[in-house]
Order: C-alpha cells, then structure tokens, then sequence
C-alpha cells in the first residue's frame, strides 16, 4: 500500500491517536462548481470542519498516488487543472499507474477513506439511480460502495436531478441504512425533504456513530447513509426546482450527454437556469453537511477511546 498511498502527517497523527478525522471528496472541486467558487468551497469546508473538532481530509489523485489532505497548492492544481480526470471505482487503477491527477467521486472516495481508516465521509450528495434508468441502465457506482465499503457517508440526500424513490430501493436492497438526522424523510438536496422516509431518525452525533459501531462490530459490511437537510434560508422552491432539472435534463438527451458527463453537465445548467441560485444552495448544504459531519466524527471517535475503532486505521508511515 505504500507505494499508492500518500497520508498527509497531521491526518496520520490523528488517525494513530484516534482522533476525529472527516474524509472529503475532490469532484466538487475539479467537477462541481466553477472557479474560483471551487478552492473558496473546499477551503471553506475545510475550515468547517476544524471549528467542529476535527480534522479535514480532503482526497484526490495526484503525481500516482491517493492523497489523504491536501494543501492550499494541491487545492488549486484540482481547481484549475485542464485535465483533471473524474476517477470512480472503476478508474483508480488506471489514474494511478498512469501518473494522472485525478478528483475522488463519492465511490473512490470512500474506498480511499477505508484504505486510510476513516470512518466518516461528508460529501454534497450520492449518485443514486438516474431518470429513464430502466431504458438506460444508468446507476451511478456510488451505490454499490455504499453497499460494500466500511464508510459513513454524511449528505444532503442524493443529488436532486436522480430518481429518489428508486435510489432509496436500491438501497434498502443492498442493506444500506438511510439515516435522517433531525429528519424524518430523505433529504432531496436542493430541498429539506423528499416525502420518502428514512430508516431511522436520528438527533444527536451521539446516536449516529452508536448505529455506526454496532453495523460494523457486527460484521455487516458496507456504509451509512446519513441524511443531513440543507438549511431551510439556503432551500430552493420545489417546483422550481424540479422544472429547472426537467428542462436540463431534456437539453442533455438533445445533446446526448452520457455517463460521467451527465452530472456535471446538469449542475451547470441548473446554475445558468436558476441563475445561480442552485450554486449558492450547494455551497449552503456542503458546509453544513462539514459541520454535521464533523461532529459524527467526534462521536464516532469518543466511543472507541477505550475499544479499538471499527474500521482500524492500518500500520501507515506519514507520506
């Protein structure tokens, strides 16, 4: 593992002395949102999440390796890369042997957090099931690593412009627990719900990461949903909303945008079409997902004081 695995030493020394550590995907940076509204978000996350008692880590693909923390440079080569590939499960491999730099979706990024032994992810929204899946068969990977990676995914739902309903199928068949916290529905990103319920609401950071440690003391594999409402001053109208996403989507087919380019594609659409509205709803969600986020951690972290942690972070040297 040393040889594709590089852990910034701050976030090493805190992993070793079982401390909270927050893992934070690079998509949003390279992918989700214009410069140089992209490095002012992951700064800002970042900051988010050190006010709440942990400690960021945000991961990429960098010179061959998986970066766990990056500094401000490596924020802005994400930012302002002309080349930064977007690397799920299936391309990590091939960013790696091939040297290039490469922003973490929501899949990869939690295969990363496992490698790194952190427990807790704080991301926008999951990929889910996509409209018209039953004629396209698009279900983004996301799904399946939630289903077999060892990580708490703390978000706002999945992303707004997915079939809910059959996202949260889908998970309930490969055992998934959806958790609302202070809710009792599925957040619907752009919106606080969806009217589709959760497994089981959830109050405090306490209670997460007490579900969090009886999952995986018990040997039942895979991630957690935790669904985290967007601030109702940051919400944006339902129905304008979904009209926005219905026309984006239609512009999408005319132009036959496909696989990884179809998120991207309609998150800047919805920019221009809510003029910039859906934008300044992202960046809202993010950072309050940070701090929710944080706080799991912290919980997460204060349970294993006196018990191993569940999962353990492995025999890594600071890289």
């Amino acid at each position: 593992m040393q040889e594709y695995l590089s852990i910034r030493p701050e976030v090493a020394e805190a992993l070793q002395a079982n401390r909270a550590v927050v893992a934070l995907e690079s998509t949003i940076i390279s992918h989700g949102m214009p410069y140089p509204r992209n490095v002012e978000t992951a700064r800002t996350v970042e900051r988010t999440v050190r006010a709440a008692g942990a400690v960021p880590a945000t991961v990429a693909i960098l010179d061959g390796r998986i970066r766990i923390g990056l500094d401000d440079e490596d924020l802005e080569r994400l930012a302002t890369g002309p080349e930064v590939m977007k690397v799920s499960r299936r391309d990590l491999p091939v960013a790696l042997a091939t040297g290039a730099d490469g922003a973490t979706t929501v899949a990869a990024t939690m295969i990363c957090a496992k490698l790194a032994g952190i427990a807790v992810f704080v991301t926008g929204g999951i990929g889910g099931v996509h409209r018209g899946a039953e004629t396209s068969f698009d279900v983004s990977a996301d799904l399946e690593e939630l289903a077999r990676t060892d990580v708490a995914v703390v978000c706002a739902g999945a992303k707004a412009i997915l079939d809910l309903p059959k996202t949260l199928e889908y998970l309930e068949t490969r055992g998934v627990p959806v958790l609302g916290f202070g809710t009792d529905e599925l957040p619907a990103f752009y919106t606080p719900g969806s009217g589709l319920p959760v497994v089981r609401r959830c109050d405090t950071p306490e209670e997460v990461a007490r579900i969090l440690r009886a999952k995986w003391q018990l040997g039942l594999r895979g991630g957690v949903v935790i669904g985290n409402p967007i601030p109702a001053a940051a919400a944006l109208d339902a129905a304008a909303i979904d009209a926005a996403i219905a026309e984006a989507q239609a512009e999408a087919a005319s132009r036959g945008v496909r696989g990884k380019e179809v998120t991207p594609f309609l998150l800047s659409r919805l920019e221009a079409l809510t003029e910039g509205r859906s934008l300044e709803a992202n960046v809202a969600l993010v950072a309050h997902n940070a701090r929710v986020g944080a706080r799991i951690a912290v919980a997460y972290a204060a349970l294993h004081t006196a018990a191993p942690p569940l999962p353990r972070p492995p025999r890594l040297r600071p890289g």
